[in-house]
């Protein structure tokens, strides 16, 4: 057996990514869009025969070609790319992969967490990491009912805190989680630090990270998947099937969302979570959305506020911690970061 050899392809590379792009089209995948590293291996003529990505902690577009498949260029693969992440320092790691090829993670040693059947599998390097998150979450479990709400708050607006106090009336106890995974404009801690500021004087609120089990949007893998109403339904469906587990654990049966009638990303989301929440006895409430003049409130409008430097804008839509907060010399690092965007309206 020949012994291959996988190297790092630079993005300047053109010509190898091209013959990566092939491999991965051959495979019936295709080159996704958040990736911030890209390794091959190649035959004698340089014609790419396997590739896998990195993306933050996760392994991406990895395939083989059909005619390699059984040498072990695979395992060569992923071996690669996890030297290649505990160089970075990534040690937590997580693959979303076809049905067809969990197997073969799980043989390697990973787990899985969720799977969405026909679809995807989302598994991660350690045995005990999902189940390890949920023990600490019950924790936290408190006698009587129990809501949820899963919110980026990039950044914290009146929105946000008006959907928190409508749930937190509701219940005994509502758990307020905030997508803890980087992907804004706002950085987590930041936007952390103001939904805590924000509903501070809500006594029966407990806030939780989501930790690298719930994703945003920005980054679910959509390589695998064939057109945008698919990813976005594979968003839903995994996100829905991870927060079923959180929500048993921690007695949640009650799930409220803000209304989003602009949005086919969220239109399609909560047409699922209508669908499937109902069956794991979680209750999905649609609170309708807070508005300003007419018009809802939205972080969009927040940021764009921001970028333009509309500090009368800002001021009507978020609370005041949020404004002060964006007003103190602290913010100086998001508000040039935001003011640098080319598109704060979809970020």
């Amino acid at each position: 057996m020949e012994d291959y050899t996988v190297s790092k392809v630079w993005p300047s590379d053109a010509y190898t990514l091209s013959k990566v792009d092939a491999l991965l089209e051959r495979e019936g995948i295709q080159r996704d869009g958040n990736l911030d590293y890209t390794c091959a291996i190649q035959d004698n003529d340089l014609n790419v025969i396997a590739t896998g990505s990195c993306f933050g902690n996760t392994l991406r577009c990895l395939a083989v070609d059909s005619r390699y498949q059984g040498e072990g260029l695979m395992n060569k693969l992923i071996t690669h790319l996890i030297d290649v992440q505990y160089e970075r320092g990534n040690t937590h790691l997580f693959v979303y992969t076809k049905v067809s090829s969990a197997k073969f993670f799980c043989d390697l040693g990973f787990k899985e967490i969720a799977r969405v059947d026909g679809m995807l599998v989302f598994l991660e390097n350690r045995l005990d990491g999902f189940a390890s998150y949920l023990r600490n979450l019950s924790a936290t479990r408190r006698e009587g009912t129990a809501g949820a709400v899963i919110m980026n708050a990039n950044p914290f607006t009146l929105g946000h805190q008006h959907l928190v106090e409508v749930a937190a009336a509701d219940v005994d106890t509502l758990h307020l989680f905030v997508v803890s995974e980087d992907a804004s404009l706002v950085p987590f801690a930041v936007r952390k630090k103001l939904v805590c500021d924000g509903v501070a004087e809500i006594d029966n609120v407990v806030v939780h990270d989501s930790g690298p089990y719930i994703i945003s949007s920005a980054t679910f893998p959509s390589y695998f998947l064939k057109d945008d109403t698919a990813v976005n339904e594979g968003h839903a469906r995994l996100d829905i099937a991870i927060f079923s587990r959180i929500a048993h654990e921690l007695g949640i049966t009650r799930r409220y969302v803000g209304e989003e009638p602009t949005s086919q990303v969220t239109g399609v989301y909560n047409r699922v979570m209508l669908e499937e929440l109902p069956r794991e006895g979680i209750e999905v409430v649609v609170v309708p959305r807070v508005g300003v003049d007419g018009a809802p409130v939205s972080a969009s409008t927040v940021r764009r506020a921001l970028q333009t430097g509309d500090w009368n804008r800002v001021r009507e839509l978020v609370p005041e911690t949020t404004y002060s907060y964006f007003r103190s010399p602290e913010a100086a690092p998001v508000l040039e970061r935001i003011r640098a965007a080319e598109n704060v309206v979809h970020y």
